[in-house]
């Protein structure tokens, strides 16, 4: 794996100076981020797997008409699926007077041009950095996941990328299973570890979430693996994602807004704030959404927050959604601070957030896999777990697990 790093970092000076091309452009105005908000009573929930009682499940939307689970298509036309159901509850996502979405906020700042370029060129200097404290890889080979229909589980394949099996269905979180998340890989941040799957050995995957179009989390030549492996795997994108996909040959896709929910077989899919920005190349900023995720089921209620930064749109989700049994929440990206604070949270931001969307157990991610930022590769999960343990999460309910790890929740 090592042999591979060095031999992949040997492109990354072209890759530093087209990302440099890329982000170093005039920054948008500097905002003041929302204060944390203090954090909600601890939550008595019964303990995961052994309740007595299924998690009350939200009261069912009324529609114009029944909602029924989605049809399997042969067609090489998009899926005509059913209208999502708009909450009143959630505000659609903004957008500016360009027409491009934005933030409940506003605009948010990357720092200044020095600070951007600083970070870029500070690139050169990890070139050949170690993978000292990148997260462990246990074998995990996927028998029982893809034998397993009835036990709640998450398994952590790396980065974002989450195999969560709930209600006898199997989905994915932006999933990628590529070596160098880039528009020209092989040049581009390296992964420390490998996936702790491979991509056969996982089980039938029923539909996947996507939270933004950058490239570490929406991977085109991992999505398109995964439609010709079952063609009936749903993909749900945030507006603005679905022509893309379509392009690319990945027919059966769903857009949603904001606050809109979807119907997957007994499995309500809402599409919920979250604080960041998309772009995948010069011209085309913000004009993608990008977006957090609840799954809720009649005994399991799951949130995934993507990429993002603190804001105080997680009360909102908490106090409308939850409780949740588990929360996974980003505590990596996060240096350095002037460039970061907005867009990607730190660690003692994610528990934070966890605890404001209600959460059971909070389950850490995006950290130790690729080369995106600052911190010491061990630093996230260790000041995610110090800053848990002063909460009701405790160790117990606080997560951090190996590459590859499967957990029942």
């Amino acid at each position: 794996m090592l042999k591979k790093q060095l031999f992949r970092r040997l492109f990354i000076t072209g890759f530093i100076l087209s990302i440099i091309a890329l982000q170093v452009q005039s920054s948008p105005e500097p905002i003041n981020s929302p204060e944390l908000i203090k954090s909600p009573e601890p939550i008595n929930s019964p303990e995961l797997g052994n309740s007595p009682e299924p998690v009350k499940s939200l009261e069912p939307i009324k529609s114009p008409e029944p909602v029924k689970s989605l049809e399997p298509i042969k067609s090489p036309e998009p899926i005509k699926s059913l209208e999502p159901v708009k909450s009143a509850e959630i505000e659609s996502a903004p957008r500016d007077n360009q027409g491009r979405f934005t933030n409940q906020s506003g605009e948010l700042s990357h720092g200044s041009l020095s600070v951007r370029l600083g970070f870029y060129l500070r690139r050169f200097g990890t070139l050949f950095r170690g993978d000292d404290g990148a997260p462990k890889r246990v074998v995990n080979e996927g028998a029982f996941l893809r034998d397993n229909n009835s036990t709640p589980t998450v398994t952590w394949i790396g980065h974002a990328t989450l195999l969560v099996q709930m209600e006898g269905v199997s989905f994915l979180t932006d999933p990628i299973w590529s070596q160098t998340p880039s528009p020209l890989p092989p040049v581009g941040p390296s992964r420390w570890v490998d996936p702790g799957m491979a991509l056969e050995d996982l089980p039938s995957i029923d539909f996947v979430v996507v939270s933004h179009n950058h490239f570490d989390h929406l991977d085109i030549p991992t999505l398109r693996k995964l439609a010709a492996r079952n063609a009936d795997t749903v993909f749900f994108v945030p507006l603005g994602n679905a022509d893309l996909l379509i392009k690319k040959g990945i027919t059966q896709v769903q857009e949603l807004d904001w606050g809109e929910t979807a119907q997957y077989k007994n499995i309500q899919v809402h599409c919920l704030p979250t604080q960041h920005w998309s772009k995948r190349k010069l011209s085309d900023t913000r004009k993608a959404l990008w977006a957090s995720w609840a799954i809720i089921g009649s005994e399991r209620r799951f949130y995934f927050a993507g990429d993002t930064g603190y804001f105080a749109g997680f009360k909102l989700i908490g106090d409308k959604l939850g409780p949740f049994d588990l929360a996974a929440v980003p505590i990596g990206a996060y240096e350095p601070r002037a460039m970061m604070a907005e867009t990607h949270m730190n660690p003692e931001e994610a528990v934070q957030a966890a605890l404001d969307v209600q959460a059971d157990t909070a389950l850490a991610i995006h950290f130790g896999t690729f080369d995106l930022s600052d911190e010491p590769l061990a630093e996230p999960p260790q000041r995610f777990k110090a800053a848990a343990r002063e909460t009701v999460f405790g160790v117990d309910k606080s997560w951090v697990l190996d590459i590859g790890e499967t957990r029942k929740f």
